[in-house]
């Protein structure tokens, strides 16, 4: 997604990301990198934004998609008006790969990155609405306490377990739920009061297999349909292209989903995939036709995945309700 409100900067500034740490490594127009590191908290990024201003006012900031160790750091760049970028690491590893770059280091990964984006000048990147933001916290906070229920409810089963063990669990088991439901509960208030967002999940729900927990997770997930060029550009953010292996007329692997983008969004459409397939025309038909051409069921539902995402991107585009006559025609 490339927005050309303004012309890119000519200096930029790569950011390696951890825990506790930022290195950073500023690569001007002219002169000598620099690099230095810093705290990854308020104070250490107030000192980044200082430092650049004063070596390279107007400096573009690129950092990897690193996910909650980067969000804030991301989102304090772009509210100060600064031109930030964040990229798939994929694209930096293999940048770095094919340009020999052997060394693995904070320092040497910062560089890396302000290589890439100086000779790439990727698009700057724009944060989520606030409510957006807090809606995506909601719902993954609630998936993370499903998942870890779903877990200890694993243990239950484990050979020899003792009375007391086996309630323990139990009584973590029941507090994980409800603690996930409330969350849950909360994102469904957080969205009835939001005009928008209210509005968004009832186009998303319109869709066959498409569920209240569903709506909630591509709201938080997928960016604004403003920022995403087409529905084709929605599936590949969710790693829901297909990627072909082909060289030659004798090397032909399977063609396989790219898996280069939201994990938490892929998983999301997995079940409502499944339930898609057997109650939504398009699903239904579009997988029993990969399966009768000889598609292994996983491709299919894969494919069914990417086509769920698809219409859900097609409707809150055209801000219309389902219409599988209308989905058909525009959903490849």
């Amino acid at each position: 997604m490339r927005h050309h409100d303004h012309p890119a900067p000519a200096a930029w500034v790569g950011i390696d990301i951890s825990k506790d740490t930022l290195d950073a490594c500023l690569l001007p127009e002219h002169g000598r990198p620099r690099c230095r590191r810093f705290s990854n908290e308020d104070a250490g990024h107030a000192a980044l934004l200082a430092w650049a201003d004063a070596h390279a006012p107007g400096a573009g900031f690129c950092l990897e998609s690193t996910g909650a160790y980067g969000a804030a750091l991301a989102t304090t760049l772009a509210e100060a008006g600064r031109h930030v970028s964040v990229v798939n690491p994929a694209r930096i590893k293999y940048a770095g790969l094919a340009r020999g770059r052997g060394n693995k280091t904070d320092k040497a990964d910062a560089r890396l990155i302000a290589e890439y984006a100086a000779r790439e000048r990727p698009a700057a990147w724009r944060p989520a609405p606030a409510e957006t933001r807090e809606l995506q916290a909601l719902v993954r906070r609630r998936d993370d306490l499903r998942q870890l229920a779903a877990r200890e409810k694993g243990r239950l089963a484990v050979p020899g377990l003792s009375d007391a063990a086996r309630e323990s669990v139990s009584r973590t088991v029941a507090f994980l739920e409800a603690e996930g439901d409330r969350l849950g509960g909360l994102a469904d208030d957080l969205i009835a009061g939001s005009a928008q967002l209210r509005e968004d999940r009832a186009l998303l729900e319109s869709i066959p297999g498409v569920g209240a927990a569903t709506a909630q997770a591509i709201l938080a997930e997928l960016p604004a349909v403003g920022q995403v060029p087409s529905a084709e550009a929605a599936a590949a953010y969710a790693g829901l292209a297909p990627r072909q292996y082909q060289s030659g007329t004798t090397v032909r692997k399977r063609t396989r989903l790219s898996k280069a983008g939201s994990a938490r969004l892929r998983k999301a459409l997995y079940l409502p995939a499944l339930t898609a397939i057997q109650f939504n025309p398009l699903l239904k038909a579009l997988y029993e036709r990969l399966t009768a051409a000889g598609k292994a069921k996983m491709a299919a539902v894969g494919a069914c995945m990417r086509k769920l995402l698809m219409i859900a991107y097609g409707v809150l585009k055209n801000r219309a309700p389902f219409d599988p006559s209308w989905a058909s025609k525009r959903t490849p």
